[in-house]
């Protein structure tokens, strides 16, 4: 057992006898009353979201959980599999649990799959990704003032804005955090 104030992003705590994804924490006081944590977290069997208040005077219990660096291989119907490369295992996580995630997976791309007793519960992504422009505008002539920008479609199908001079089959760096452009890859 531990203390709400050690709720973290990325941390797994079992609510309910179900093991729940933090997606965000925030401590907060409300004058002379105890301190809460407001928690919103994806439960791990079912992919749902939910918001819970933990007063900072009750326990939480955490969930051990093992990272495994996996190669995403291919998608199948709603299943996402991964690669393990040095035993060849593949791995498939149902589209539920990576559903806000999915347009940063490319093929052939190494991420951090999370796993709960050896079975796989999410995809924790890197802070950027490498990926290649399928669809962008030409730049239109004298359209120079100082950071302009234009939007390209990735390979995934995402959308971001991009400089002028990033072409169609360009390779470029994807911030996972704001979807946006870091530079060319």
């Amino acid at each position: 057992m531990a203390s709400p104030t050690d709720i973290r992003r990325g941390k797994v705590l079992v609510h309910g006898g179900v093991p729940h994804m933090v997606i965000d924490a925030q401590h907060r006081t409300q004058g002379r009353q105890a301190g809460f944590v407001q928690v919103t977290m994806r439960n791990l069997r079912t992919g749902t979201a939910a918001n819970l208040k933990i007063r900072t005077t009750e326990s939480v219990e955490f969930c051990f959980l093992e990272r495994k660096k996996l190669e995403f291989s291919y998608r199948d119907g709603d299943d996402f599999y991964f690669l393990d490369t040095d035993s060849l295992e593949y791995f498939p996580i149902p589209g539920r649990l990576v559903e806000d995630i999915r347009a940063y997976l490319v093929e052939g791309s190494g991420y951090d799959v999370l796993l709960i007793d050896g079975k796989p519960i999410g995809v924790e992504l890197p802070a950027a990704v490498e990926m290649t422009v399928r669809e962008a505008p030409d730049g239109v002539r004298g359209d120079s003032a100082s950071n302009v920008q234009k939007p390209a479609t990735l390979e995934s199908g995402l959308v971001v804005q991009v400089p002028l001079f990033v072409k169609s089959g360009d390779r470029i760096r994807v911030g996972t955090e704001k979807a946006n452009y870091l530079g060319r890859a």
